[in-house]
């Protein structure tokens, strides 16, 4: 738990906000996804989200469903991304590292084996795209044990209520939706109201990361300046693999690019 501590007071004190880009295992195949990785970080993420592909993404558009696809076809497998995952921790001891997934992966491996495994490959986090609050005991008491911060999404209408469960069942951070629907550079970001993050401010100090359809420097300029704690980047990048998934070269350096740019723009 201890990396988005240190990240976060760190960030806060060079007026920072965060950049975490977001992308599948695998994509589009597993040797190539690692080197997209280094690249990522070498672009100036502060931490990584990270997806287990799945067959059934029900919270992800065209550009994240595809990138499920091209890592399926490349032959990955779940005990496979673990092992990736292990690499990518032995690379870099201090990066935080996150899960975003969904609740059959979970299921499938087994609630406590599953957590008991992340513990193990020093997973700092794990957010359950389709997990509703009100059936996450479990799997918040199995994080718990294993040191693991569950992460929650706070949609972008919630009542006071919701404000409160998540800010106490969150740890690490907060993945606040830019919108409602289903992620992808479609539709652009909306810009998270004002009495939302300071609601959330009210009941929790836990950093609020933004997220869904952040496409361009400017809309992250903007965002970062609402109060919020960083970014999370997904089709953006994705989308860079999906044109140049035959020009690798190409791919790593438009990756690159795009990683310094939004790194760039998150002063506070």
């Amino acid at each position: 738990m201890k990396r988005y501590d240190q990240l976060f007071s760190q960030l806060k004190t060079n007026k920072r906000g965060a950049f975490f880009p977001f992308m599948i295992l695998g994509d589009p195949t597993p040797a190539i996804s690692l080197k997209i990785i280094d690249t990522l970080i070498s672009g100036g993420a502060d931490g990584l989200e990270l997806g287990i592909p799945f067959s059934d993404p029900l919270a992800d558009g065209p550009v994240i469903q595809n990138s499920n696809l091209r890592a399926f076809n490349s032959g990955i497998t779940v005990s496979q991304c673990f092992e990736m995952i292990s690499s990518i921790r032995y690379k870099y001891s201090q990066l935080p590292i996150g899960l975003l997934i969904y609740a059959n992966l979970v299921f499938s491996q087994g609630i406590k084996n599953f957590y008991s495994i992340c513990a193990k490959l020093d997973i700092d986090s794990v957010l359950i795209a389709d997990l509703p609050l009100e059936e996450s005991k479990p799997f918040v008491q199995t994080a718990s044990y294993y040191n693991i911060n569950p992460i929650f999404i706070c949609p972008p209408n919630p009542n006071d209520n919701l404000l409160r469960k998540i800010s106490i069942y969150s740890r690490g951070y907060i993945y606040l939706l830019s919108r409602t629907g289903v992620t992808g550079i479609e539709k652009p970001a909306n810009i998270t109201s004002e009495e939302i993050i300071n609601n959330l401010h009210k009941y929790t100090s836990t950093p609020l990361i933004q997220g869904f359809g952040i496409s361009n420097v400017t809309q992250a300029k903007q965002i970062i300046k609402t109060g919020v704690d960083g970014i999370i980047v997904g089709s953006a990048i994705i989308k860079i693999i999906e044109d140049y998934y035959d020009q690798i070269d190409s791919m790593l350096k438009k990756i690159e690019i795009m990683s310094i740019k939004f790194k760039s723009v998150l002063l506070k």
